[in-house]
């Protein structure tokens, strides 16, 4: 996965890069450029003083030559113009200095002259690296000063939003209290705070119809379920019934308790989700198996074992508690045979239980999903794991399943 980087530092990082580039590329150009200007007009004063030169030869004046500068021999014969850079001891400086040379080839009055004329480049150069350094300074403090401003801006611009982002953060379906985000004069961030308002007051009025359509459901169907078990009670009490009718009433009998556990459930399920149960209390884990165990043992179920190295506390709703155990056991029971023992082990932040099987299930990975039921061979709810992992979820337990050496293993690590 990418490295995330803040908004602020992702553009004020772009906005360094590309300064500094600009910045490179504006001094090279700035600098070739100058150095082009200055050529040009050294060049000049070299075409004028050769024109003056020039100029007194045809008008029969003195001329004098003035190494290294000015220059004037009689040749036999005519060349075209040399313009060259040419490097020339300095008495004054005692070193060797740069100098930009013409020499031109002329007849004037009948006779071949060479005129060479010479100008110091060093002046130019230096003159340049002054006028470059110069504009280098003031690139890096107009681009500090940017920066700084830049910065500035963009926290006062982007404020509203980073601060709505953390009321989303914050956002909560079960809270009561109203969303209240920043406006901005910003038209997108506008926009994009109302949006945000819209979406999540029509997310809090579908959660709580929802919410409230389930409840409903949920209480509704308790009544004509207790309707039905009771007029089925007076049928069998009240009237005589042959073996047949009385298979087909414990048939419904069963699909009216299967009902009122599927209901049951569901509306656990939906509790937690709507984090109703918020009362934490420390429980006693250990001695919650045990009741556990003695009343499966009441229903002439004696292949469960239980061991144990310390107490097993735990925090939480006492009623979770006993349903994230019960639905363990038995979903365990479930799925084993009779004469096949039932392991449950413990430990201070964990609990393990195995129970025989024949061979792994074929999908692990939706075990916890909420109606998934590996076969219709046993006519469970298929929510029994949901509600346990549901209730793990919520108090941030962690709940596993592994299939090793013909054993269903499933283990609770408690978070402390």
């Amino acid at each position: 996965m990418a490295k995330k980087t803040k908004l602020i530092k992702k553009t004020s990082k772009n906005f360094l890069l590309i300064g500094l580039v600009l910045s490179l590329m504006g001094s090279t150009v700035l600098y070739f450029y100058t150095k082009y200007l200055l050529k040009v007009e050294v060049e000049k004063v070299l075409y004028s003083t050769e024109a003056r030169v020039t100029n007194a030869i045809q008008n029969n004046n003195v001329v004098f030559s003035l190494p290294p500068v000015t220059e004037v021999k009689i040749v036999h014969n005519l060349k075209n113009k040399i313009l060259k850079d040419t490097i020339i001891y300095d008495p004054s400086e005692d070193e060797m200095e740069l100098f930009r040379e013409l020499s031109t080839f002329k007849n004037i009055n009948g006779t071949n002259y060479q005129i060479t004329v010479r100008h110091m480049m060093v002046e130019s150069e230096d003159f340049l690296f002054i006028i470059v350094l110069s504009n280098i300074a003031i690139f890096l403090l107009a681009f500090i000063i940017l920066f700084y401003f830049n910065i500035k801006k963009n926290i006062q611009l982007w404020s509203p939003f980073f601060k709505n982002l953390e009321q989303m953060k914050r956002f909560s379906l079960t809270s009561k209290e109203p969303l209240e985000l920043t406006d901005s004069d910003v038209l997108e961030f506008s926009e994009l705070k109302n949006e945000i308002l819209v979406l999540t007051n029509k997310v809090k009025t579908d959660y709580e119809n929802l919410k409230q359509f389930t409840e409903d459901i949920s209480h509704e169907m308790q009544t004509p379920l207790a309707i039905i078990q009771a007029k089925i009670d007076n049928i069998i009490n009240e009237h005589a019934i042959n073996e047949k009718q009385f298979e087909q009433i414990s048939s419904i009998q069963k699909d009216i308790q299967r009902l009122k556990q599927l209901n049951k459930k569901v509306t656990t399920l939906t509790k937690i989700d709507n984090n109703q149960f918020n009362k934490v209390e420390k429980i006693n884990l250990t001695n919650l198996i045990n009741e556990k165990i003695e009343s499966f043992k009441e229903l002439q179920m004696n292949n469960l074992s239980y061991h144990y190295t310390t107490i097993l506390f735990v925090f939480m709703d006492s009623y979770l508690a006993d349903m994230l155990i019960n639905n363990i056991i038995s979903n365990a029971i479930k799925h084993s045979k009779k004469e096949k023992n039932i392991e449950i082990q413990s430990n201070e932040n964990s609990l393990i239980i195995s129970n025989y099987g024949e061979k792994e299930i074929a999908n692990p990975t939706k075990l916890f999903l909420r109606f998934y039921r590996e076969s219709n061979v046993n006519q469970s709810t298929g929510l029994g794991l949901a509600i346990a992992k549901k209730i793990c979820d919520l108090y941030e337990f962690n709940i596993s399943y592994k299939f090793k050496n013909h054993h269903h293993i499933f283990s609770v690590t408690f978070n402390k």
